[in-house]
């Protein structure tokens, strides 16, 4: 065994171990996951811990102290399909003025699936909260297609945050 051999052994386990690292680096710039901001949606996986009790807070409570701030946060989630203007229709109806307006009753949009109405006849914050908990759960048949929004807290924000669109 001569030096060159060894030579050439030691740079063919250097050099793929560079362009390891080298893709590992290209890799992680090109779909670096904190760069695109919170996910729409998330998929939620069993774990093996047991889970803690927690105290349920009753959602009256919560609409009580809920944030309008923190509810057009909140509402990023939904601008893919929903405006805040009114009559600014997109692929769901407009939200302004959607706290108390009759359910399937936004001007201009036609698109509305049956299952909402037989939920409720008004959108109040009960009926809102149920829908943006687990629309197809709460409506089944549902055109919607989001998986709503697990936190109480998260909803009654955005709920707040819809109810002071109309004034």
């Amino acid at each position: 065994m001569d030096s060159m051999l060894i030579t050439k052994l030691g740079a063919g386990v250097i050099g793929a171990w560079l362009v390891l690292l080298l893709g590992g680096w290209a890799a992680e710039e090109l779909y670096h996951a904190e760069l695109h901001g919170e996910p729409s949606y998330s998929i939620e996986v069993a774990s093996d811990a047991p889970e803690e009790e927690v105290e349920e807070v009753p959602f009256e409570e919560l609409m009580a102290s809920a944030d309008a701030g923190a509810g057009e946060r909140v509402f990023r989630k939904c601008t893919a399909c929903h405006k805040i203007g009114e009559g600014e229709n997109a692929t769901g109806p407009y939200m302004h003025g959607v706290v108390g307006r009759e359910v399937g009753s936004a001007d201009g949009y036609n698109s509305y699936s049956g299952a909402l109405s037989e939920q409720a006849d008004v959108w109040d914050v009960a009926a809102l909260n149920g829908f943006l908990e687990a629309p197809a759960a709460w409506a089944p048949g549902t055109s919607m297609g989001f998986a709503g929004i697990k936190d109480p807290e998260e909803r009654a924000n955005l709920i707040a945050y819809l109810d002071s669109l109309d004034d």
